[in-house]
C-alpha cells in the first residue's frame, strides 16, 4: 500500500516539473518577439537623400494697411415717400367718413361700330403752371401725402397697381418691379474712398442719388378720343399716367433731357384716384376727387403726339423744321387741338 502511494507521488511530481518546463518556455518565446528592435543605424544611401533649402535672401518691407471697401449693402426697394402719422382726433368738422369710400362709376360701353372718330393723344402736363398747381399740393392728411406723385409712388408701395416699363413702350407690355423703379430713379449704389490729409484712403462709405419728390414735376397722359355716333358725343378716354424724370450726367451733373419713369393703367388707378381730394383753393365749400379731375379735364397738358396726320408715328418735336424750337411746336399742338375741335363742330348744322 505504501509502494503505491509512493508511486502515485513520484507521478504527480513528474507531471508537476514537466508543466513547469513548458510554462517557463512558452514565456520565453514571447518576451523575444516583444523585446525585437528595429536597426535605427542610417545608411550612406539615406544620407545623401538629404534635401538641403537654399537660403532666400530677405528684404526689409514695410507694412501697409489696405482698407477693404464696405460688403455690399442689400438694396431697399422703399420709394421715398413720407411718413404721415395719423390723427387720433377728427381733423375735420364735418362728417367725411363716406367721401373717403367713394368708388368711381363704370365707363360707358363704347361699340368700335359706333366710333366715327378715334386717335390717340399724347399730352404733356407741367404742374408749374397755374391751373396745374394742385398737382403741387404738399399738404399731410390721415391718408398721405397729397402730392400726386405721392399718390402714386404710395399705390405702388402697397401693390394696389401694376407698373409697366416706359423704356419698351407705351403699351403696357412689359411689368416693372419696385426695385427697378428705385434703380432708376437713384441709379446703382456707387461706393465712394474717403482720404486723408496725406492722400491716404482711410474708409469707404456707399452714396446713392438722392430722390425729391417735387423734382417729378411734370407728367404724360396717353389718351383716345372718340367720336360716337349712337350718343353724338365726343368722349375723351385717358389711357395711362407717366411720371416724367429729369437726366443728368453721372460725371458732371449736366442735364441731358428728360425720361418717362414708369406708366400706370389710368384704368387701374380710378378707385385710388377717387379716394383723394384734389386741392381748390377758389371753392372752399366743395373739394373733387383726383378721378373727377381728369375726368372733368381740369387741367392743361400741351400735346406732344397725335396719330393725326403722323405715318412715321413721330413726336412733334421730331418734326422736320420743329427741333429746338419750343414755340413752333406749341402752335402744332394747338393746331392737332383745333382739329379736333372742327371734326366735331362740323358734324352739326345750325
Amino acid at each position: 500500500m505504501k509502494m503505491q502511494y509512493l508511486k502515485f507521488l513520484l507521478v504527480a511530481l513528474c507531471l508537476g516539473l514537466f508543466a513547469n518546463a513548458a510554462e517557463a518556455q512558452k514565456k520565453k518565446a514571447t518576451t523575444r518577439t516583444s523585446t525585437k528592435r528595429t536597426s535605427t543605424r542610417k545608411t550612406t544611401s539615406s544620407k545623401t537623400k538629404a534635401k538641403i533649402q537654399p537660403t532666400v535672401p530677405q528684404t526689409d518691407t514695410v507694412a501697409v494697411a489696405v482698407v477693404a471697401p464696405p460688403p455690399a449693402e442689400k438694396f431697399n426697394d422703399s420709394l421715398p415717400i413720407k411718413t404721415v402719422k395719423k390723427s387720433l382726433r377728427p381733423d375735420e368738422a364735418v362728417e367725411t367718413t363716406m367721401l373717403k369710400d367713394r368708388t368711381p362709376l363704370t365707363y360707358e360701353n363704347l361699340r368700335a361700330d359706333d366710333a366715327m372718330y378715334r386717335h390717340k393723344i399724347w399730352r404733356e402736363i407741367d404742374t408749374r403752371e397755374k391751373i396745374n398747381l394742385p398737382f403741387k399740393y404738399s399738404a399731410d392728411e390721415n391718408n398721405g401725402n397729397q402730392r400726386f406723385i405721392s399718390i402714386l409712388f404710395k399705390a405702388i408701395q402697397d401693390s394696389a397697381v401694376t407698373v409697366f416699363n416706359a423704356g419698351d413702350d407705351d403699351r403696357f407690355t412689359t411689368p416693372m418691379t419696385r426695385e427697378e423703379i428705385v434703380r432708376k430713379m437713384s441709379g446703382e449704389p456707387v461706393i465712394v474712398p474717403l482720404y486723408d490729409s496725406l492722400g491716404n484712403i482711410t474708409s469707404y462709405k456707399t452714396e446713392s442719388r438722392d430722390i425729391v419728390l417735387d423734382s417729378f414735376y411734370k407728367f404724360r397722359l396717353k389718351e383716345e378720343v372718340i367720336f360716337d355716333k349712337e350718343s353724338s358725343r365726343l368722349f375723351w378716354r385717358i389711357l395711362g399716367i407717366a411720371p416724367v424724370m429729369n437726366v443728368y450726367t453721372a460725371q458732371t451733373n449736366q442735364y441731358v433731357g428728360t425720361q418717362e419713369l414708369f406708366w400706370v393703367y389710368y384704368p387701374d388707378m380710378r378707385p385710388i384716384f377717387s379716394k383723394y381730394d384734389v386741392y381748390n383753393g377758389k371753392n372752399y365749400g366743395a373739394r373733387m376727387s383726383w378721378e373727377d379731375l381728369f375726368e372733368s379735364r381740369m387741367f392743361y397738358g400741351r400735346i406732344i403726339k397725335s396719330t393725326i396726320d403722323n405715318p412715321y408715328d413721330k413726336f412733334i418735336d421730331q418734326y422736320p423744321g420743329l427741333k429746338d424750337k419750343g414755340i413752333l411746336q406749341l402752335l402744332e399742338g394747338e393746331n392737332i387741338k383745333d382739329k379736333i375741335f372742327n371734326y366735331e363742330q362740323d358734324l352739326w348744322s345750325y
